[in-house]
């Protein structure tokens, strides 16, 4: 398999599926390529489903059965990853879109223009020896956390590329900003709910902890949700006096909903010591229930970032005792922080 994930944390990746006992081939940056296997879920994680490949963290995409191609040309390259996606549909037929993405580090200067060339020839020959198929291919990587068919292409290096017909996402993918956002934290809210696979909405409330500038209180508002903002921090930009969100200069860690009330959903996102975050927010908030869903994130800068999520996947983690559903990710938006989403465990509810 191939396993892709933000640049500089191969690092990372490569511990993570060493813990699952995966010794990892070969690396380079954003990728890891690995021999294929399969480890034994721990006790309190969530299981792999519906032909989910493992519950990894830091990988945005695996790829199933990579296919290796060398060449020195655009051309060269273009028709080994034809003759490859050709021979491998066989007798299949493709009567809808499906996914053509072309894809690399874009730490390696120069190679978007070499790729970009590879990927207009493979189009070209396609074009001509299967139209119709052709027509339907789309260069947009697939929405949600879930298993995809089409023609996937990493390039590790300018003639040197990986082609596979299955993938594995898990969720991850590069946010449109909005202007109004009062900060780039934004995008990590926006790109939460995809791998959650559901966003507020109107009528909704939410409680986000350490709110300011006000990036993730202005995406719940813009969604249509009403939000009380949590900060002795200012808001701005579009979260600030905006009709939806009230803001309370508060101490975040001391907040807690009205007798008998609860949010729709718990957002945190602050600088502070992931432990200090665990125990004093998301421990009372899931096991209270004050919330129905969360976003939180935990910044690893500063501890061990494998140990940390072995916490958080501990029998004793508040994730695995009083939520469900839920996920930890590294996003393409975060740096050094895990996002985690899910949903409060009910009364009288089973994992």
């Amino acid at each position: 398999m191939l396993l892709i994930c933000q640049s500089g944390y191969e690092g990372l990746l490569s511990r993570e599926l060493e813990t699952g006992g995966i010794v990892p081939r070969e690396s380079g940056p954003g990728w890891v390529l690995v021999d294929r296997g399969e480890r034994k879920a721990e006790s309190g994680e969530r299981k792999p489903e519906n032909g989910e490949t493992e519950d990894w963290v830091f990988p945005h995409l695996v790829m199933r059965e990579p296919v290796e191609v060398r060449g020195d040309s655009v051309n060269a390259l273009a028709l080994q990853l034809a003759d490859f996606f050709m021979r491998s549909l066989g007798a299949e037929r493709v009567e809808a879109a499906w996914p053509c993405v072309f894809d690399g580090p874009a730490e390696l200067v120069g190679l978007g223009r070499r790729l970009g060339g590879v990927e207009k020839a493979f189009r070209d020959i396609l074009r001509k020896r299967f139209s119709r198929v052709a027509k339907l291919a789309t260069p947009e990587r697939p929405r949600g956390v879930t298993a995809s068919r089409g023609l996937f292409v990493w390039f590790a290096d300018f003639g040197r590329a990986f082609a596979a017909r299955e993938v594995w996402l898990n969720g991850q993918r590069r946010m449109a900003d909005d202007a109004a956002a009062p900060s780039r934290s934004y995008l990590k809210v926006e790109e939460a709910y995809i791998v959650l696979g559901r966003e507020p909405v109107s009528g909704e409330t939410v409680a986000d902890l350490g709110a300011a500038p006000g990036g993730w209180s202005f995406s719940a508002a813009k969604h249509g949700a009403r939000v009380v903002a949590i900060d002795n921090g200012p808001l701005k930009g579009g979260a600030l006096d905006h009709p939806l969100i009230e803001h309370r200069r508060e101490d975040a860690f001391r907040h807690q909903p009205a007798e008998g009330a609860v949010y729709d959903w718990l957002f945190c996102d602050m600088l502070e010591d992931p432990h200090h975050v665990l125990h004093q927010i998301v421990e009372p908030w899931l096991a209270r229930r004050w919330c129905r869903r969360f976003v939180i994130n935990l910044k690893f800068g500063r501890v061990d970032a494998l140990a940390l999520l072995a916490e958080l996947r501990a029998p004793t983690s508040p994730f695995v005792m009083h939520a469900t559903n839920v996920r930890i990710r590294h996003l393409y938006h975060d740096r050094e922080e895990f996002t985690v989403v899910g949903e409060t465990l009910q009364v009288g509810a089973a994992h």
